[in-house]
């Protein structure tokens, strides 16, 4: 299953980062997509497309690889329109916009399925549950220890009516 996320599309409606700058806005979606991408998704690969200028990247790490696409030169509904028509599979347009589905699938060759950008919202599905193999602080690139150090850091140098 391929699922092509309309990026500013999702973000712009969520609350959580419609107020947040367009590269944080990016980066929250993409982290979002990575720890939680399968919870609220499903399992398959994971292309994010924004429009305007960047590189294409992957971002790995909490368990999704994200593959992020930017449409430069045309819009980001023409990049996914184009990916889509070149899919194998069956595809998945995770968007609110419902011409974009139309269009995505009137030009692929597999089945196309529309999903609402609310299917990425922070609050879908509610938090996601630990795995106890891992942890999103590690994740991240927190040291094993830091919350101790961190602790250990506050009784020295802070009084109690600071903590």
């Amino acid at each position: 299953m391929l699922f092509i996320v309309d990026g500013y599309n999702v973000t712009r409606r969520d609350s959580a980062t419609s107020s947040l700058s367009l590269e944080e806005q990016r980066d929250v979606l993409v982290a979002r997509l990575r720890v939680r991408g399968s919870d609220l998704l499903g399992g398959g690969r994971v292309v994010v497309v924004f429009d305007g200028e960047g590189g294409p990247g992957l971002s790995t790490g909490g368990g999704v690889l994200v593959e992020i696409v930017y449409a430069h030169k045309h819009s980001a509904d023409d990049e996914i329109v184009r990916i889509a028509s070149r899919a194998k599979g069956d595809v998945v347009v995770v968007s609110s916009d419902r011409d974009l589905g139309r269009r995505a699938s009137e030009r692929a060759t597999a089945k196309v399925e529309l999903r609402e950008a609310s299917t990425l919202f922070e609050a879908a599905r509610g938090k996601p549950r630990p795995k106890s193999r891992g942890s999103i602080a590690r994740d991240a690139g927190v040291p094993r220890g830091a919350n101790a150090i961190t602790r250990e850091l506050k009784d020295l140098w802070l009084t109690e009516d600071d903590k």
